[in-house]
């Protein structure tokens, strides 16, 4: 079964058709890319997935269940984690502090208000697991704020980390990286796949073709192709509307 099913699923705002009767399945273990020029409609279509907007008709199943009309909060909580084009980490705590933030969503009861997180063995058990898994050789105290651009990145992606979600929706996750900051993104993404399913919007090629078992090309809001990568690479009309040549 597959985790997530999106059914003839389109987004209108007025006349204007954002994302046009899009059917997806997304396999659980998978990496699948979601490519397009700009206005292709691929954040919009994120922005369906995780709830940020309403689906104007279609569904959406996660698990086996109907969360077409699901909130992004009860998304997050069912196991749908999701980033965005800007970062989102909060920049006056350290490193290990928007960790713990974020893996207390886990665990309601660390929240209580006469014992600090740290009390909480499970909180710091599974910051120290992600830790482990992320690139950065900053030190866990160094302030958010201080990171570059790069490892800032590293560590929403952490955060979602910790919130142990089955399903991390990405979007434009290597942004104004460095050639390095990408590389070793690349690396932490390919091990989080192996616990974690993977939708990325991506804008660098190299990227989605070094990254995902599948592919998914939007032009106009509607998918024009969609498979393997080599499948994806070869299609002439993904060339001519997209990879920009033509044959």
């Amino acid at each position: 079964m597959s985790l997530l099913e999106a059914q003839s699923l389109s987004k209108r705002f007025g006349r204007f058709v954002a994302v046009r009767d899009v059917t997806l399945h997304f396999e659980p273990g998978q990496i699948h890319a979601v490519i397009g020029p700009n206005g292709a409609g691929k954040t919009t279509f994120l922005n369906l997935l995780s709830g940020e907007l309403a689906v104007s008709s279609g569904s959406l199943r996660f698990g086996g269940q109907d969360v077409t009309r699901w909130a992004p909060e009860r998304r997050a909580n069912a196991g749908i984690g999701r980033s965005f084009q800007h970062s989102s980490v909060f920049e006056n705590l350290s490193v290990r502090e928007n960790l713990r933030l974020a893996a207390q969503t886990q665990f309601p009861h660390a929240f209580g208000l006469f014992r600090t997180a740290d009390r909480y063995g499970e909180v710091g058990e599974r910051v120290s697991e992600v830790l482990s898994e992320l690139s950065l050789v900053t030190p866990e105290e160094t302030l958010a704020g201080e990171l570059s651009h790069g490892e800032q990145r590293q560590l929403e992606i952490g955060m979602l980390m910790a919130t142990s979600p089955k399903l991390i929706l990405l979007d434009e996750p290597t942004s104004g990286m460095s050639r390095n900051e990408t590389l070793d993104l690349i690396k932490i993404l390919r091990r989080l796949s192996e616990k974690h399913t993977l939708v990325l919007v991506e804008h660098d090629m190299d990227v989605v073709f070094q990254l995902a078992q599948h592919i998914t090309v939007l032009v106009n809001g509607a998918v024009i192709a969609s498979g393997k990568p080599e499948e994806v690479r070869a299609d002439a009309g993904v060339r001519t509307a997209y990879l920009g040549t033509e044959g």
